[in-house]
């Protein structure tokens, strides 16, 4: 798994643990309200898969029912018109490339705000497709991984669009194509195995390799200061830090 990847699970095991969790729930109320918004007012998950997606995030990191259910119910009211999905590109610390997906009510302050954390942490705003060339949409599959874990892959494996697998101590990431994400998730429950969510991601097609300590905090906490702006859902980024240096940074 690379540094870049190993951060990622990190990032996903203290969403669901921390005391920011507040935060998180907030930002994806706004996924699954806007989601509802922009496919036309579809509350059904299994015909509107940006809300199955949001509604699976929620699970992942135990979003409570009555939130969910709140957030579907805004969907229908006069602020969800006010919510914009917005995405920026940029380039972080040392040249890294970095996507930004976020949800506004206020374009203008959410762009001015993002743009001074970007140049404030060293980096700089990118014009559309300057940064999103080197980056292709996949879709990833998150399972629950057992003891047994190295049948787990072989049987992975074997269903039709994985394209590529990663793991970690408790999950095993499924890569697949961006349009056969709904396809290949059905097929991995219906192969019985436990999936925690389902979601696309932005997957660099070259990384920007940094072993150097100093620089990688640098670049770890220019994204988590990304992350911790109230509009943004997600930043996607193509740094590789090595395991051994990231685990010092932890």
């Amino acid at each position: 798994m690379s540094g870049h990847s190993k951060w990622s699970t990190i990032k996903h095991q203290k969403e669901a643990n921390d005391k920011a969790r507040g935060q998180v729930f907030s930002k994806l109320s706004r996924a699954i309200t806007v989601a509802i918004r922009e496919g036309g007012g579809e509350t059904n998950p299994e015909v509107n898969y940006k809300l199955r997606m949001a509604i699976d995030r929620a699970k992942e990191i135990n979003m409570p029912k009555d939130n969910v259910q709140r957030a579907i119910d805004r969907a229908a009211g006069k602020e969800a018109g006010q919510l914009k999905s917005i995405r920026f590109e940029g380039y972080g610390p040392f040249g890294v490339g970095v996507i930004i997906e976020a949800i506004t009510d206020n374009r203008q302050r959410t762009v001015q705000e993002i743009k001074n954390l970007i140049e404030k942490g060293g980096g700089s705003i990118a014009s559309p497709g300057a940064v999103a060339y080197n980056f292709t949409t996949k879709g990833q599959v998150v399972v629950e991984k057992s003891g047994d874990w190295q049948n787990q892959l072989l049987q992975l494996m074997d269903i039709d669009g994985v394209e590529d697998l990663s793991d970690d101590e408790e999950t095993i990431a499924v890569i697949t194509n961006k349009d056969s994400l709904t396809l290949v998730s059905q097929l991995v429950k219906e192969a019985g195995f436990i999936v925690r969510s389902s979601f696309l991601i932005m997957v660099p097609k070259t990384q920007i390799l940094i072993e150097d300590l100093n620089k990688a905090e640098k670049i770890i906490n220019f994204i988590n200061r990304l992350e911790n702006h109230d509009d943004i859902q997600v930043v996607f980024a193509n740094f590789d830090i090595p395991i051994k240096i990231l685990e010092q940074i932890i």
